[in-house]
């Protein structure tokens, strides 16, 4: 680290130790700061500890040499936090029964006031509803606190938008939105980022940050609904969905390419567009009608791959009761652990209501994270044969799909991934 690096150092603690969270703090190491991450989750301290990366997207080589470097320590003791110069928020905003569950954030709020001193910056990238950061964040920090927002410290709003998986677009590739609630605290929000990531996108305020991040998953969500829709009707009019959307795709203007599958998953398309809507009900007595649609069409879509399943066995002279049924993925997403709102587990859900007998092949899910109730397969141990019906929901690269192809056995793809014949497609 250079003499110039050395007096620009911070201590940076990094709260929630997630997907978020992680590559934040790893970032953060990288160019000098010292970092401190929290989480209260006493397996993954351990298992940071240790040297055990959870995340897909950090490997195991590169947070030990954070931690063999002395400025990384993972630590669930908010005391750890004392005289920082950063602290970012990553917690969770999962819905409960329908309604934001901002608990985590009122509880880090709560737990790092103690801490806070002046000259600090706090941010948010947890995402959530439109005024969040100054109407419960910033009233937390200074009742906790003693001190004033603006006046004695720096506090901002910075949306996450980590694609877990992606290999071209991570933390340091993709443009970062920064906002302050004041000019002062939008500066010290840039100076933090501009060091972590290679474009800032500052906005005026943090209401306008977190409505983009809410608009940035609105606008995938809708459309997801709209095609998942289309697959259903173009099935039952005999049309190849997949081949048409590819079509469109060749138009060089005027269209993005969205594909259908099983439903949606993570934390962003099934619980984000929510938080929106909410806001806009509780706010404006309004009903945001697309997210409540796009909410309908894709919360159906375990149903219909039900349906579609139960049809292929009938054809096959077999029936959903009793049969023998292996699920290619668990997680939402290729090629990635995450198993948050998957469309997978209400899927097996149903399947189990009709008394299948369900298996899983997910090589990337944690132990801890596994639903009880199903069988796991090793992909280097999975006999097709031993099944009634195949059910590709996750298309992870390091399932040998040619031995699938070939096997004879009735399989649904939800991905288009499989070719051959006897492959039935969403």
């Amino acid at each position: 680290m250079t003499e110039e690096n050395r007096r620009e150092a911070k201590k940076v603690v990094v709260i929630g130790q997630g997907y978020v969270g992680l590559p934040v703090a790893m970032r953060s190491v990288a160019i000098g700061h010292e970092v401190v991450g929290l989480d209260l989750d006493p397996r993954r301290v351990a298992s940071l500890g240790a040297g055990s990366s959870h995340v897909d997207d950090i490997s195991d080589e590169e947070l030990r040499a954070a931690l063999d470097s002395g400025h990384y320590r993972v630590s669930s003791d908010y005391a750890d936090a004392a005289d920082f110069d950063v602290a970012v928020i990553t917690v969770p905003t999962p819905l409960r029964e329908t309604l934001p569950d901002l608990s985590f954030i009122e509880s880090a709020a709560e737990s790092l006031a103690p801490q806070l001193t002046r000259g600090a910056l706090v941010v948010l990238e947890s995402t959530t509803y439109p005024g969040t950061t100054q109407e419960l964040l910033i009233p937390l920090l200074e009742e906790g606190s003693g001190l004033t927002a603006g006046t004695d410290f720096f506090a901002g709003y910075s949306p996450e938008r980590i694609d877990p998986g992606n290999p071209t677009w991570g933390l340091q590739e993709t443009p970062k939105i920064v906002s302050g609630i004041d000019p002062d605290s939008l500066a010290k929000v840039s100076e933090f980022y501009s060091a972590i990531v290679d474009t800032i996108v500052p906005v005026s305020s943090p209401k306008e940050a977190e409505m983009a991040k809410l608009l940035e998953n609105t606008f995938r969500h809708v459309n997801i609904a709209l095609v998942n829709e289309l697959a259903v009707f173009a099935h039952a009019l005999g049309v190849n969905v997949w081949e048409s959307i590819d079509a469109a795709a060749t138009k060089p203007f005027g269209f993005m390419k969205f594909t259908p599958g099983p439903g949606v998953g993570g934390h962003c398309l099934p619980v984000d567009p929510s938080y929106l809507s909410w806001q806009v009900r509780r706010k404006l007595g309004k009903s945001f009608r697309f997210v409540e649609l796009a909410n309908d069409v894709n919360d159906h879509m375990p149903e219909y791959v039900l349906q579609r399943v139960s049809r292929r066995l009938n054809e096959e002279g077999s029936a959903l009761n009793g049969a023998r049924v292996l699920l290619l993925g668990l997680a939402y997403k290729k090629n990635t652990g995450d198993i948050r709102e998957s469309p997978a587990l209400p899927l097996i859900e149903l399947l189990q209501d009709q008394s299948a007998v369900v298996h899983a092949v997910d090589s990337h899910v944690e132990e801890h994270h596994w639903p009880r109730t199903v069988e796991r397969v090793a992909p280097s141990a999975v006999d097709f044969h031993a099944y009634d019906v195949i059910v590709l929901i996750t298309d992870h690269d390091d399932v040998d799909y040619g031995v699938l192809e070939e096997s004879g056995v009735p399989v649904f793809d939800t991905r288009n991934r499989l070719r051959g014949e006897g492959i039935e497609r969403l």
